[in-house]
This record gives C-alpha cells, structure tokens and sequence, in this order.
C-alpha cells in the first residue's frame, strides 16, 4: 500500500497572518530555521511566504520591515490533499520544480510537506531525489 502524505507530513508548523510584517516574518523564519511560511486566515490557508519572496518582493523593493505582508506574499500556491500518495507529491514537486507543498483538507492547512519528508523513507528515496534534482536544474543558473 503505498504511503500518504498524511503519513510523512509535518503537522507542527510556524504560520503567520495578514497582521503580521515582512520584519515579523524575517525573525521567525531565523528562530525557527526555515524559509517557508503559510499565511492563515484563521485556518484557512490563503497563501505562502518564502525566503525569496522576503528578499525580492520586499527588501530588494526598499520596504521596511513594517511592510505589511500582502505585499509580499504568494496567493497562488499549489496545495495538495493528505491522501494523496507520497510518488504522486514528488512528481508534482519534480514536474513544477517545488521544494514544500502545503497539505489542505477542506479549505484548512492540515500540514506541510517538503521534499525532505519524502527523501526520509528508504523506498521513495528514488522519487524524492529524482524531483530534487529536477528542482535543483533550475538553481544552477544561479550558481555562475
């Protein structure tokens, strides 16, 4: 029987809300050592703040970081179902180049899942590390 994401998932997961600020963010993200955070409105995801958001769409454009996160954040985020299968998460995260995918059930964020979640178990190492390096394709150009 093949794996779920409900079953690889992160369910502890740092969130922030439209009240927050890109400065707000920024610390989180450092106390917590991650570049992936989900906006909530109450439950409801409604889109997703990254390392490389902070930086582009918010320093690198001279905000403050008492920019409201709006202006930095990204609303049309691909989301997944905690039942889908863990090879079906890694051809999404390989075909559209990937890293994290948030896990919805009924309009609410439920979990994360990263592809190192998907690479920690041995049998889908394969999958894992085949959309890894198609993600890591794309970053390669940057490292010139």
């Amino acid at each position: 029987m093949a794996k779920t994401l409900k079953e690889v998932m992160s369910t502890d997961i740092v969130t922030v809300t439209l009240q927050d600020n890109i400065f707000e963010i920024a610390l989180k993200m450092k106390q917590h050592d991650i570049g992936f955070i989900p906006v909530l409105e109450g439950r409801r995801l409604i889109g997703v703040v990254t390392d490389r958001d902070l930086v582009i769409r918010g320093y690198a454009d001279k905000h403050s970081g008492s920019t409201a996160v709006e202006h930095v954040i990204s609303k049309d985020v691909r989301t997944v179902s905690p039942e889908m299968t863990v090879d079906e998460a890694a051809k999404i995260m390989a075909n559209e180049k990937i890293r994290r995918l948030p896990v919805v059930e009924n309009g609410e964020l439920v979990g994360v899942v990263a592809i190192g979640d998907l690479a920690v178990r041995t049998k889908f190492e394969d999958e894992a590390g085949e959309a890894l390096s198609q993600i890591s394709e794309k970053d390669k150009s940057y490292s010139k």
